[in-house]
């Protein structure tokens, strides 16, 4: 017997946050939110990290609306909690095109652009000196 099923349509976005990369899969549903096959609020325990990455659903007010989907990998989870919140908002982007307006009052869309300095040579660290002595 074969089941006639919906096809849903999923909207992509991608977010990055120092080397954290996002990607994102959003569609219309009753307000799931999975991170790498768990809970959200599984995968990030703490609370800064869960107003983060519901940040644009909270400001959209779309929360109950969407199923959203994520993958994410790299950094720590600070940095992934930043990197899903601007994936998410890119999704939303596209999903309803009026909400950029919204969205770019936030500050969701704007990509972080702070990065770890690289260390030189002849230092200990990226700054860091060893001790100089005059004599």
């Amino acid at each position: 017997m074969a089941v006639a099923t919906e096809k849903k349509t999923f909207i992509w976005g991608t977010g990055r946050r120092k080397t954290a990369v996002a990607r994102v899969r959003i569609c219309e549903g009753t307000g799931q939110f999975q991170v790498n096959g768990q809970d959200a609020n599984v995968y990030f325990p703490l609370e800064v990290q869960q107003t983060d990455i519901r940040a644009p659903l909270k400001a959209t007010e779309m929360g109950d609306r969407i199923d959203v989907i994520v993958k994410v990998g790299g950094s720590s989870k600070p940095s992934q909690s930043g990197a899903v919140m601007q994936g998410l908002a890119r999704a939303l982007k596209e999903f309803r095109p009026d909400l950029i307006e919204a969205l770019r009052d936030g500050g969701y869309l704007t990509r972080d652009a702070r990065m770890v300095e690289r260390k030189k040579f002849g230092h200990k660290k990226a700054r860091k000196s060893f001790q100089f002595s005059k004599r």
